[in-house]
């Protein structure tokens, strides 16, 4: 028991080390008040380092108070506290604190920058107990969307003796939307049904960008449903880490991949049936990665002023310089008005220049992006090492406006570029004036990826957490394609991946472009299908009647082509799909299926897919709530379900 209570009590403090080192500056007043959704989950995300020999009996007893005021907000998150509480003698106080969904129903009010709980945290900081980054110009890591009101309601505050008492004066944060959000999409429709007797055969590039389910997230965070040209389902779906309870995929032999697939009901058609396909890169340790030359582009012109662009730039930059190498090279380009080399080609162990460097940075004039994008190429060429990393990283609200400004122009500069071998990725920031089409595309071209960084906890996620896959690329041009055999399938639709369909003879064109996959990656596929059955095989694979026999247990046959990230011809591997693989029931299948599942019915839903009329966001939790697990982004996904059935909306 004792060993079950050190590793709660070692638990918690990790998952408060993360508040200190992302939610408070380490001199000065405060510059923001943050919801407690926000700080929840913060914590519960945490993985932050700590030292729990340090903490002596008023640590440990600020530390419950702490506890017991986020109390029901983390057991919403999936944070088990009950242990640690137990290790105290007087719990009686725990009781009052839990009530159905009370993180949820509390998830945006604020808690003011006078609150208690920002000298606490520091508090305990500065005895040595947890750590943070210290940052002067810190700005703020969690959402920080349009400025909002702060109004007096019934709610809960800290009691006297340490519980929060409901019924007592509290705060409630609203948040409203910019007036005009200006941001920019791509218009697309959704997938048609295909007719597997006349067009059985699929082709389409992998795409790894998670940028809609940020951008999802701020949008109902900050109380309104997103436009429905900002949901990519695809992006939604590749959003999580894999997770314990998912099933675990098989090498797939002569390639970089690793792939697991299931059949099962779907949830939202009876009349229906779900192929997941999961394929996941070889993973990597980034220590162990190739040298990197990466050139820092930041757009310091006029509109990225706000603290959401900029100064959460600077914190997600110094974080990720924070983990680079010695062996590593830094180089920093700004443009606005003008464009300038901030700091030329630096290796990693340099930090303290570098640190200062972008505490340097400054926002001001109109945005020559073009300059930009050409200055980082040059600083890229100067540095460039061999066999190594070499990338640029953007990050900018995607407002180019001197210059060569449209989209087409800055793909065909970018395509040119990429020859040389400098890779780029995008990192959209700010929430009401995001390029998100432009961004899409120049990151696609330019074999990187596209993020958007709503909040230092997202920051952490790509730049740390996912730090290999986000500067690593395993393979390159990588394109699906799969066949469905007619005796088994009489209709299909894939679900998402719209924007990256190709034709059937573009999977063997290696001068196509196509997605490119990082270290570590998962790529989550689905289809909903209409299974049949008979003797109909007019296609390739299963054009010959006499070969039929042996290939009546498909459903489909999944073949994948990449490239080496230096290789310009690809190689291939394939698999066949068979019906064995199938649950009889929906919540029969693995986790991974089912959860998966839900985020595709919610990503269908909120763009409005007449195939989701009848389901309910209620529906939706409750098979994303029966799939998520321990997982802390899965349990975040259910408060964003819950946020989006209380919004009112014409996609009810």
């Amino acid at each position: 028991m004792k060993k079950i209570l050190s590793f709660a009590v070692i638990a918690l403090f990790i998952s408060l080390s993360m508040v200190c080192f992302t939610a408070v500056p380490s001199h000065g007043a405060r510059q923001g008040s943050y919801t407690r959704h926000e700080i929840a989950l913060t914590i519960a995300r945490s993985f932050a380092r700590i030292d729990p020999e340090k903490a002596s009996a008023d640590d440990l007893a600020l530390a419950k108070k702490i506890a017991l005021e986020f109390w029901d907000d983390l057991e919403y998150l999936g944070v088990n506290l009950k242990l640690f509480l137990a290790s105290f003698t007087d719990v009686a106080d725990i009781e009052m604190v839990t009530s159905p969904d009370a993180g949820l129903s509390r998830s945006m009010d604020l808690v003011p920058g006078e609150h208690w709980v920002y000298d606490a945290i520091r508090q305990l900081s500065s005895s040595g107990v947890i750590s943070y980054y210290p940052d002067d110009s810190y700005a703020g890591p969690m959402s920080m969307s349009a400025p909002g009101t702060v109004r007096n309601i019934p709610g809960y505050v800290l009691g006297a003796a340490g519980a929060p008492k409901p019924g007592a004066s509290g705060y409630a944060y609203s948040r409203p939307m910019p007036a005009q959000d200006t941001a920019r999409y791509g218009s697309y429709s959704d997938n048609p049904v295909k007719q597997v007797e006349t067009d059985s055969v699929a082709t389409f590039g992998l795409d790894v960008n998670t940028t809609s389910y940020s951008n999802v997230r701020r949008f109902l965070n900050g109380g309104s449903l997103p436009p429905a040209d900002a949901v990519r389902v695809e992006e939604l779906v590749n959003y999580f880490p894999p997770a314990a309870g998912d099933k675990k995929p098989d090498h797939l032999e002569n390639s970089p991949f690793y792939i697991a697939y299931e059949l099962a009901p779907c949830p939202w058609d009876g009349d229906k049936t779900l192929l997941w396909l999961s394929l996941a890169a070889r993973g990597l340790d980034y220590s162990a990665a190739p040298p990197a030359n990466l050139v820092f582009l930041v757009d310091v012109s006029g509109s990225m002023s706000p603290p959401e662009r900029l100064p959460l730039v600077k914190s997600a930059l110094k974080m990720l310089a924070g983990k680079l190498r010695q062996r590593d090279s830094i180089s920093i380009v700004t443009y606005a008005g003008s464009t300038q080399v901030a700091l030329p080609a630096t290796q990693g162990r340099e930090r303290a220049k570098i640190i200062a460097a972008i505490d340097s940075l400054g926002a001001g004039g109109s945005t020559a992006g073009a300059a930009g994008l050409t200055l980082a190429y040059e600083q890229a060429r100067k540095a460039f090492i061999k066999g190594g990393v070499n990338r640029i990283l953007l990050c900018t609200d995607g407002d180019f406006n001197v210059g060569v400004s449209g989209s087409g122009e800055l793909e065909a500069m970018v395509t040119k570029e990429r020859e040389s071998g400098v890779t780029l990725s995008v990192f959209g920031f700010g929430t009401d004036n995001l390029n998100d089409e432009m961004m899409t595309r120049i990151s696609s071209v330019g074999n990187g990826n596209y993020s958007y960084v709503d909040s230092m906890a997202e920051a952490r996620k790509v730049l740390d957490e996912e730090m290999a896959s986000t500067l690593v690329t395993v393979a390159k041009d990588v394109k699906a394609q799969i066949e469905f055999n007619p005796a088994n399938v009489a209709m299909y639709r894939q679900i998402g991946y719209e924007k990256r369909q190709l034709r059937n003879e573009d999977f063997s064109d290696d001068a196509v472009d196509a997605g490119d996959v990082g270290a570590g990656r998962r790529v989550t596929v689905m289809y909903e299908l209409t299974l049949a059955s008979g003797d109909k095989a007019t296609q390739s694979r299963y054009r010959e009647i006499s070969s039929q026999a042996d290939k009546a247990g498909e459903i489909a046959y999944l073949k994948f082509r990449w490239k080496e990230p230096d290789g310009k011809k690809s190689s291939l591997a394939e698999l066949p799909i068979l019906k064995e693989k199938s649950a009889s029931r929906f919540e029969a299948a693995g986790e991974g299926l089912r959860f998966f599942a839900s985020v595709a019915a919610f990503g269908q839903k909120l763009r409005g897919n007449p195939s989701l009329n009848e389901t309910t966001w209620r529906q939706i939790e409750s098979w994303a709530d029966a799939a998520r697990g321990r997982d802390p982004y899965r349990a975040e996904f259910l408060s964003l379900v819950k946020l989006a059935d209380a919004i009112p909306g014409e996609r009810d």
